[in-house]
């Protein structure tokens, strides 16, 4: 049985290493690879479903590897495997193959034919390991692995402005809730004193002996993976971003956002549930946002001109009724909605091109007049106002930078003065005086070191909103965001037992990645001369492997998976104190901001319409 759990996840890790070593213009090699490696991981489930029938549906769990452990915290990879984790499997290695099979010729003689399978790969890998995950640390992998693979997959068309742009608005809100689930870690390492796994929450005994204790942290924890179920569901007020994602190709779009990654969020609600299933307060409020986000899918997808658009909020009104199902305690209904939801979906998304020509050509030889609706019995004020409110999608998207973005970036237009050189000497000696500071800890008043930390992670945070607002220096906003993460790691080292060995899990992989990341910066520059965040350049078109390396930085940065600094923010917020809320939400803040400004950077200097002197100027919405 823990071989066939292994073979479950690392087969689509497999597929996509393999993929990578395939020529750009071996498409059928690609595309066999892609389905040959789809297939296995089917058989391989049904193998792990006929043995987990034959055991009377008992809960499989297993602790795999720990990756670090120290005093007081154990980083480990957990596998935990239900019937949730099998409807999901399923849904996942049915519809990936048939993706996989359209895409075949859907995506024939496209650019991007092997960075798709590839991508597409990826996405399946960070799906299996959401599904199969049997703690928060093993979960958090695959859910980053999901959201860069969509950012990805919307940017596809990346010498396209406006791919490229929806793509930076979704990932904001996936970054939301990422950030959601890093702090439902921390609060769970001062609830258990541990990294909690999925069975143990399954004790209610357990459950309810720590939460008598410790309610308010249970509500917190409840509400925060709440909000990232949100988020990553397009629950509201998150909708708008959901039919800005359906500018990839159709195939992406099916499978990401008409079936299997738009329910991620309801899955992390139903592998939760036994924690939270007693909290009246909790289930209230999932009802309410799943109700609303019922009622204003609906009238917003009867108003849509577009299919793809008309398809996406026609399933978040499905999924809003999921949630709620999910919140009444009816799981088995839950899973067979969201399959039933998923296959739809997907369905229609798949057909959508050729619906689209049918209706063309029904409106020139078979017009038929408009049939008369419900809404035409209601008085023309209510009518006219629900219709413009939906068409306008409930201005979700204007609320979002009106008290979200926009108040970030006026904050940080206002920080001007740290890219002058008196400040950036004047940060860096309080830097240094607050090391100083940490080798004399004994010898300073206990009042001053309890409100150090603050101060420096503010700072730090003051140093990644000006990265994120800078509009010109590329290599100044890099830089700082290097900086925020040290900033960062000075405040968390004033808490105990954040030693000389967590630095270096932190910060290693950080001031690699920053060194590496500037060396591309400084090259491109050199070959180029303009190399700016005043607008989309596009040199991905002719700097291919820059673009690769440069991401690859910017990930680790972002404290992606692939590096040890993924641990160290984990053992970061292990090591802040449940009374040092202030210091979680600004390093919270900062982990948000720095991912954004990373994407922005990234996406500023290698994706967009590619301009070149001896080119024509190429418009904005080229």
């Amino acid at each position: 049985m823990t071989v066939v759990i292994q073979l479950l996840v690392l087969l689509p890790l497999l597929g996509f290493a393999v993929t990578l070593l395939i020529p750009q213009k071996q498409e059928k090699l690609i595309a066999r690879n892609t389905v040959l490696f789809i297939i296995l991981h089917f058989l391989t489930l049904c193998v792990l479903g006929f043995f987990w029938v034959k055991n009377g549906f008992e809960v499989i769990n297993l602790k795999e590897i720990t990756l670090f452990k120290s005093v007081g915290y154990e980083f480990y990879i957990d596998f935990y495997f239900d019937e949730a984790s099998f409807v999901y499997l399923f849904l996942g290695a049915f519809i990936c193959f048939l993706i996989s099979q359209y895409s075949r010729y859907y995506m024939h003689r496209e650019e991007g034919y092997k960075r798709f399978f590839s991508t597409f790969l990826f996405f399946y890998s960070g799906l299996t390991i959401v599904v199969s995950a049997g703690n928060l640390e093993t979960l958090f992998i695959g859910w980053e692995i999901l959201g860069i693979s969509s950012f990805l997959l919307i940017a596809f068309y990346r010498n396209r402005y406006l791919p490229v742009k929806n793509a930076v608005k979704v990932f904001s809100v996936y970054r939301i809730g990422d950030v959601g689930i890093i702090l439902a870690m921390w609060l769970s390492h001062h609830l258990w004193h541990e990294n909690i796994s999925f069975i143990k929450l399954n004790n209610y005994e357990i459950v309810h002996e720590h939460l008598a204790q410790h309610s308010w942290i249970g509500v917190g924890i409840s509400l925060l993976l709440l909000l990232s179920a949100m988020a990553k569901s397009a629950i509201f007020p998150f909708s708008s971003w959901l039919p800005r994602a359906m500018e990839g190709p159709t195939p992406s779009s099916a499978v990401f956002y008409g079936s299997l990654s738009v329910h991620i969020g309801a899955f992390l609600l139903l592998r939760t549930y036994h924690f939270w299933e007693h909290q009246v307060s909790m289930r209230v409020v999932v009802i309410i946002f799943g109700l609303l986000t019922a009622i204003l899918a609906t009238l917003s997808a009867r108003v849509q001109s577009n299919i793809k658009s008309q398809i996406a909020y026609s399933s978040l009104a499905q999924i809003g009724l999921i949630f709620i199902e999910i919140a009444l305690g009816l799981e088995i209904l839950a899973l067979v909605h969201i399959a039933g939801n998923a296959f739809l979906r997907t369905y229609q998304l798949l057909i959508s091109p050729s619906t689209v020509t049918y209706k063309i050509r029904e409106q020139f030889f078979h017009f038929q007049p408009r049939e008369k609706t419900i809404e035409d019995s209601w008085p023309k004020r209510l009518e006219y106002t629900l219709y413009i409110l939906s068409l306008k999608e409930w201005n979700l998207d204007n609320m979002q930078y009106k008290y979200l973005w926009n108040p970030a970036k006026q904050l940080g237009s206002k920080l001007s003065f740290l890219s002058k050189p008196f400040f950036i000497g004047l940060a860096v000696l309080i830097f240094l005086s607050g090391l100083v500071l940490h080798f004399f800890e004994d010898k300073v008043p206990v009042n001053v070191i309890r409100n150090i930390p603050l101060l420096f992670a503010a700072i730090g945070l003051l140093f990644v909103l000006k990265s994120f607002t800078e509009r010109k220096n590329v290599f100044l906003s890099w830089w700082l965001i290097v900086f925020n993460h040290c900033w960062i790691a000075l405040a968390v080292s004033y808490n105990e037992h954040f030693g000389f060995t967590h630095h270096i899990w932190y910060l290693g992989g950080v001031l690699v990645a920053g060194f590496f990341g500037f060396w591309i910066l400084m090259r491109l520059k050199k070959k180029e001369r303009k190399v700016s965040l005043d607008q989309f350049y596009g040199y991905s078109y002719e700097y291919k492997r820059y673009n690769i390396a440069f991401l690859l930085a910017g990930l680790v940065l972002a404290g992606f998976p692939i590096s040890p600094t993924f641990i160290g923010e984990d053992l970061v917020f292990s090591h802040i104190h449940e009374d040092q809320f202030l210091l979680a939400f600004c390093v919270s803040l900062s982990l948000i901001i720095d991912g954004l400004a990373l994407i922005r950077i990234y996406s500023r200097v290698f994706l967009g319409p590619f301009i070149k002197t001896y080119d024509g100027i190429v418009k904005r919405n080229a």
